[in-house]
């Protein structure tokens, strides 16, 4: 049953952040009277064309997964063909840069309403890239905080090894005095050969235990941490907790950037993909873990892929967004249409090593299922 949910949630999870992507292009197209041939429900090859309306076949397609909208003239080679009424090449520039970007501002705005919802009825906690931004949170009352000092390695050989003090585990006092930052376990060292460590250690960090640990030259031999051993967030109005989408949104865009960089970087300098860079088996697995933790944590995984999507798209890679985008901007450089037969073969091309990535980083997650 577990499977079959999962299966289910994943197959939702696509289908959906796909589908609204392809409405923004749709209702953006609508909005300049560019054609829109054929709104597709699914991948092809068409199952069958559920109706018509406004000029727009609607179709079911046997890949069931996500959808795709046709453009009158989007590949259209000849001057007539791209000029021909209701085309996507007849529109004016802007016309076409706000169609091109209307499915990346579909997913993101889709992002921030699901962020909204889950900083003001979930109270979510907003994610921080250091403890120093949870604690400026923590003081701007943005979020509730009880820091502890996480033992994050123990050095072999040293004092707290040879008394078998666990790494990973949370110091709660040294000499029986409470501790939650690192500079305090060092002034409460100083000039002493031994203390007395009191932790939390276990699966679930809940067994206290106290270990006498011999010092040399005051440093127990254990690499400490800031940690938070407590996040929670306060009720929120619709405005602060929409101002926290925002910021939630910016913030995991940059990061989805820096991890797109990283990617093309390992692949230009070793041929690898880099730890932290997954694919469609490794959302599968995302997927499952989220629907085991329950509903809200898979909804906060469809904003953070929503926003991936949208920052995939934007890219100036060819056959995405992004890289049709960068032949529209040419066009108002140049003051002419770049050559249509170098476009199409350039998105060929980019489709072509798109499929390849693709293939690689599944390669790659599937390493990861067996190692």
């Amino acid at each position: 049953m577990n499977f079959l949910l999962s299966a289910l949630a994943f197959f939702v999870l696509l289908t959906v952040l796909v589908l609204f992507h392809e409405f923004g292009h749709f209702f953006a197209a609508r909005w300049f009277n560019v054609k829109v041939e054929e709104f597709g429900f699914g991948l092809p090859p068409r199952v069958k064309t559920l109706f018509f309306r406004g000029g727009t076949r609607f179709s079911l397609n046997w890949i069931p997964f996500g959808g795709f909208v046709r453009l009158q003239g989007e590949n259209a080679v000849t001057e007539a063909e791209r000029r021909s009424v209701g085309s996507f090449g007849r529109a004016s520039v802007l016309a076409r840069i706000i169609i091109l970007t209307a499915g990346v501002g579909m997913n993101f705005l889709f992002a921030v309403v699901i962020f909204t919802i889950g900083f003001s009825f979930a109270r979510w906690v907003p994610t921080y890239l250091t403890f120093e931004d949870m604690q400026a949170a923590a003081a701007r009352g943005d979020i509730h905080m009880v820091p502890a000092v996480l033992i994050d390695d123990v050095i072999s050989g040293a004092g707290a090894a040879k008394v078998g003090v666990p790494a990973r585990s949370i110091l709660l006092s040294v000499d029986g005095t409470p501790v939650t930052l690192p500079t305090e376990v060092t002034a409460l060292q100083k000039g002493k050969r031994s203390v007395r460590y009191t932790i939390l250690t276990g699966d679930e960090l809940a067994e206290k235990k106290t270990f006498t640990v011999p010092l040399t030259e005051e440093k127990a031999g254990v690499s400490l941490r800031p940690f938070p051993r407590e996040l929670s967030s306060p009720q929120r109005s619709f405005v602060d907790a929409l101002g926290l989408s925002l910021r939630e949104a910016k913030v995991m865009t940059v990061q989805t950037v820096i991890g797109m960089a990283k990617l093309f970087q390992s692949l230009a300098q070793t041929g690898r993909v880099p730890e932290g860079i997954t694919g469609i088996v490794g959302i599968a697995q995302l997927t499952h873990v989220s629907v085991q933790d329950g509903f809200m944590t898979y909804l906060r995984l469809v904003a953070l892929l929503s926003l991936s999507l949208a920052v995939l798209n934007i890219l100036p890679l060819p056959a995405l967004d992004g890289g049709r985008l960068l032949f529209v901007l040419l066009e108002v450089v140049l003051r002419k249409p770049a050559n249509r037969r170098f476009e199409l073969m350039t998105n060929a091309v980019g489709f072509a090593f798109l499929l390849l990535l693709i293939v690689l980083i599944t390669y790659h997650d599937i390493l990861r299922l067996f190692l």
